[in-house]
């Protein structure tokens, strides 16, 4: 009895640990991330059924958003790329606080969810991580129950780097209905197939890994996530310019040439979008929204003009 007994409570703390974790492979990786430093910025948790856990996840709250109390908000949603995103944090915080504070944008807040290292923002073929799911209906309800939210898709902006490129275009072009516009900047992969021999040798290794543990090594799986099959699928409704959508990158970016692709792709389609190249740019975000110069001010100010309302 008492073997099993301690069966029992090994049992228990098994299931307790791998419900805190996310699995790829071997590594191990938590749901909830350090907390970042920044003005306006804090961390908020949440339980996520999905998950089975805590999922972390930072917000920043514009001056006026404590000033005025009536006052609803829209949103930027802001996809972090591979390897989390926590080290640039702060500084893409001081970024949009200062452009808030000058007038170059609306007043919103910022959410950056935690995508985990190569979630890919999509749901692992295995399911054993359901980012996908838990940022479309989870961590969007928790946000507009927390805060003074504009809570219809006028009201919320999707944006990424690299990694969060990729997942801005799929989940832009997969839930058209929850976003009101889309910003790709340097995302990858972009390109049609995925394969750990095309593109550097230095990044072979996290193709590897992103190939196996998110695509289960299934190319028809990558395809179906990809966001150039998900712009195939739901042409008829991207379109009409129902989404207000730029693909941004750096010339230097060797992201660039399966943007420029994947451009082309989107106009076959007849998909309209705004593709810009920065010249002596390479992969780099706040380099390619400094290059981009007040026309970065522009897609902003027209994508979250919206009239902001007062809750009642």
């Amino acid at each position: 009895m008492i073997h099993f007994r301690s069966w029992l409570l090994w049992v228990a703390l098994a299931n307790l640990l791998s419900g805190c974790f996310s699995h790829y492979g071997q590594a191990a990786e938590p749901w909830a991330t350090r907390t970042a430093v920044a003005p306006g910025l804090e961390q908020r948790l949440f339980f996520s059924p999905l998950a089975g856990t805590q999922v972390s996840y930072h917000v920043y709250r514009p001056e006026a958003y404590n000033r005025e109390e009536k006052r609803a908000f829209p949103v930027i949603y802001w996809l972090h790329g591979y390897g989390g995103g926590m080290n640039a944090l702060p500084r893409l915080v001081k970024y949009f606080d200062w452009a808030m504070r000058s007038g170059k944008i609306p007043a919103a807040l910022v959410v950056f969810p935690n995508g985990l290292s190569y979630s890919m923002w999509c749901n692992s073929k295995d399911g054993r991580v359901p980012m996908e799911s838990v940022f479309i209906n989870e961590l969007i309800p928790q946000v507009d129950a927390t805060f003074r939210t504009i809570r219809t898709r006028s009201g919320r902006l999707l944006e990424g780097f690299s990694m969060g490129g990729y997942g801005a275009a799929r989940l832009g072009f997969k839930y058209a209905d929850r976003f009101g516009a889309v910003s790709v900047l340097g995302a990858g992969p972009m390109q049609k197939e995925f394969s750990v021999e095309d593109g550097p040798a230095s990044k072979a290794e996290a193709r590897y890994k992103t190939l196996k543990y998110v695509y289960g090594d299934d190319q028809s799986y990558f395809r179906q996530q990809s966001p150039w099959m998900l712009a195939e699928k739901n042409a008829e409704v991207l379109r009409n310019g129902y989404v207000r959508l730029r693909i941004v990158v750096g010339e230097r970016d060797e992201m660039y040439p399966p943007n420029r692709v994947f451009s082309s792709h989107l106009s076959q389609l007849r998909i309209p979008h705004d593709f810009v190249v920065m010249p002596g740019v390479g992969h780099n975000p706040l380099a390619l929204f400094r290059a981009y110069g007040n026309e970065n001010w522009s897609f902003y100010q027209a994508a979250l003009g919206v009239r902001l309302s007062t809750l009642r």
